[in-house]
């Protein structure tokens, strides 16, 4: 898909505000599939677009885990203004939501001013209390309703990407810098795949170890067969065995490796940070500029991973229009009340982890 020019946003704070209300209403609707070409077109130009708010979002959640979706398009004489990708997660385990967007880290509205945010924003609160859910909740990277409950348990890493490889490694503080060269010298390898195998074993394998399901391998191949050449998977093998994996995805001038993991054997021969860096190579040569490390909660192994690497933490703002729900929902795995739980499934073998674990993981999106 080509990618159009930025479109030009107007401000959400401030005086200039106000400008949007002298302009035609926006006409709020449910999105059809007639519209994926018009919806994409208008994500990639945005500004505040991402690969989460692709339509072909829609196509993945719908084959993968069969959660209905409720894609809501904004229209201003006959143009595209506004989208608010929308999908339904409910179980009896963990409630009843509409997302923007499950199994993403970004999500909410992308519109082209104020009032169409505020349109489409009415439009799915509208589409919650009918529904009947407990909670709509927008995954913003920017504070939009302050006057909703927001959760500041995530962050973000983003990093420019240099033309000049020495750059990027110089950019690499020096203790992890030292860990990506002892993966070069360690003569490991990477290859991109032509299947998911390899980042679904290793990405199994370290949820376990973290306690946490993981969904199914349909999940990752209907990623990789939707959105094609911008979804790859990463291989790093050690002596000809494979250590480490990573999927990622691509998003304009953007690299995301988001799904990753491996084995025991990674950590001795500093697989993990040598993974990284070869996504960062290959982007580079691509001629990719934005390396987005992705989320991760607060005070974790992974939020310190990633601040080794020299990223700083951007804030991200999930927040919350409760229908029925009273309180914020509380599904991470810093619970407390699923402390027990975690630690018996660390304990499990993997062959049974990954039966029992998707119909677990497709509801914790």
């Amino acid at each position: 898909m080509s990618t159009p020019e930025p479109i030009a946003a107007a401000p959400l704070s401030g005086a200039s505000v106000t400008a949007p209300d002298r302009l035609q209403p926006a006409s709020v609707r449910p999105a059809l599939e007639a519209d994926r070409a018009r919806w994409n077109e208008f994500v990639f130009a945005a500004p505040d677009g991402s690969f989460f708010h692709r339509y072909e979002w829609f196509d993945v959640l719908t084959r993968a885990f069969g959660h209905p979706v409720h894609p809501l398009i904004a229209e201003r004489d006959g143009r595209v203004v506004g989208v608010l990708p929308l999908a339904r997660v409910k179980s009896f385990l963990f409630g009843d939501a509409l997302v923007s967007t499950p199994f993403c880290v970004y999500g909410g509205v992308v519109a082209v001013d104020a009032g169409v945010r505020r349109s489409l924003e009415d439009r799915a609160c509208a589409l919650a209390t009918e529904l009947g859910v407990d909670y709509l909740e927008m995954r913003n990277r920017e504070r939009t309703r302050p006057d909703w409950p927001a959760k500041d348990l995530y962050v973000t890493f983003r990093k420019p990407i240099d033309a000049d490889s020495e750059k990027n490694m110089l950019a690499i503080p020096r203790k992890q810098r030292a860990m990506v060269r002892k993966g070069i010298q360690n003569q490991l390898e990477s290859r991109l795949e032509t299947n998911v195998d390899d980042v679904y074993r290793m990405y199994a394998e370290s949820l376990r170890n973290l306690g946490t399901p993981v969904f199914s391998k349909r999940y990752l191949q209907a990623l990789q067969d939707v959105f094609g050449s911008d979804v790859d998977s990463l291989t790093i093998r050690h002596q000809g065995q494979p250590v480490a994996a990573v999927l990622s995805f691509r998003f304009r001038d953007q690299i995301l490796p988001y799904y990753g993991g491996g084995t025991e054997a990674a950590r001795g021969v500093a697989a993990n940070d040598f993974m990284y860096w070869q996504v960062m190579e290959r982007a580079r040569a691509e001629g990719l500029r934005v390396f987005d490390y992705g989320r991760s909660k607060k005070e974790t192994g992974s939020y310190a991973f990633k601040c080794h690497w020299g990223f700083e933490p951007e804030q991200l703002h999930y927040e919350y229009f409760l229908v029925r729900a009273k309180a914020l929902p509380d599904l991470s795995p810093k619970n407390p009340k699923y402390e027990r739980m975690i630690k018996v499934w660390r304990r499990l073998p993997m062959a049974l982890t990954n039966v029992i674990g998707p119909p677990i993981a497709k509801y914790l999106g």
